[in-house]
């Protein structure tokens, strides 16, 4: 892989969600990546966009985030920009995996699929938040 960057930006809307994945997918099967890195980073970002459109947009269709993804050579990294109120990925618990509730999956499934998994401010002067997910590789050829 070579640093290359992609980037996608989406209205905050659920129909929004298969372009996400399939954006992702493309990007993917475009560097050859293993099926299993490939799913994982297709799951995350279906977890993320859902979570952004429900949660930080609030179902505000007139919102928007962006998706940005960036092959290198050890790593891919998966970032989202939202447009939502400050989100503390901290105080989300653990949950294990067999309690029956609704919800609260999403962020479980990034912890454990991911390697690296952060969410802070924007920082930019822009309201919402900045949520990071690294996937690494040994080597090139674990990722592709």
């Amino acid at each position: 892989m070579d640093g290359s960057s992609f980037s996608l930006t989406l209205p905050s809307e659920p129909r929004m969600l298969s372009v996400a994945r399939n954006f992702v997918e493309a990007v993917c099967q475009a560097y050859r990546l293993d099926r299993t890195t490939m799913h994982a980073l297709v799951i995350v970002t279906g977890e993320a966009v859902t979570n952004i459109v429900r949660h930080a947009h609030q179902n505000r269709p007139n919102s928007q985030m962006e998706l940005h993804l960036q092959m290198l050579a050890d790593s891919v990294v998966i970032t989202f920009r939202d447009e939502g109120a400050p989100f503390d990925l901290e105080s989300v618990p653990d949950l294990p995996p067999g309690e029956m509730r609704i919800g609260g999956r999403g962020i479980y499934l990034m912890r454990t699929l991911m390697d690296e998994l952060t969410c802070e401010p924007r920082g930019d002067g822009q309201p919402g938040n900045v949520l990071r997910m690294i996937k690494r590789c040994a080597a090139l050829r674990e990722c592709g």
